[in-house]
């Protein structure tokens, strides 16, 4: 399931009972990394355990899509825990460098793109929050992952 949203934060899937977990990073190469680490610390030894490889890898290419197509100073992760499903958003301060769901293309000379590739095949969902209302400011690249959809699949 795809899915793409330009409504204000409060309108988004990482809204949800459960834990709530923020981390800023600077906009740097081994923000990724990081991020990486953050999420597996998290989600390791929970009910989530069985979704850790797939939440490490969407939120390593996230990330890095944000540290390469960016100049962001900060990239924001918030990581949402909830009972059934875990939801990552990174936010950035360039709202108008949207990902565009559903135009995936791929291919020999498909070098960029994979990242969204892979959200595709790995989240039950995913989008995208341009938020700031009439002067957008920031944007979130969000995606949730449910142990029992993957294992369904």
């Amino acid at each position: 399931m795809t899915s793409a949203s330009t409504t204000a934060p409060s309108a988004s899937p990482h809204c949800q009972d459960g834990e709530d977990y923020r981390l800023s990073l600077p906009n740097t190469a081994r923000s990724a990394g990081i991020a990486r680490h953050f999420v597996t610390s998290l989600l390791t030894g929970t009910a989530h355990s069985a979704i850790v490889d797939d939440a490490r890898l969407c939120v390593t290419e996230v990330v890095a899509n944000a540290h390469r197509h960016t100049r962001t100073s900060l990239i924001r992760v918030h990581v949402a825990v909830g009972p059934e499903q875990v939801t990552v958003s990174v936010a950035d301060d360039t709202p108008w460098t949207v990902p565009a769901p559903g135009g995936l293309r791929t291919g020999p000379a498909q070098e960029c793109g994979r990242g969204l590739i892979l959200l595709e095949a790995l989240a039950s969902a995913w989008g995208s929050d341009v938020c700031g209302c009439c002067t957008p400011s920031h944007k979130a690249v969000w995606f949730t992952l449910a142990a029992d959809a993957r294992g369904a699949a």
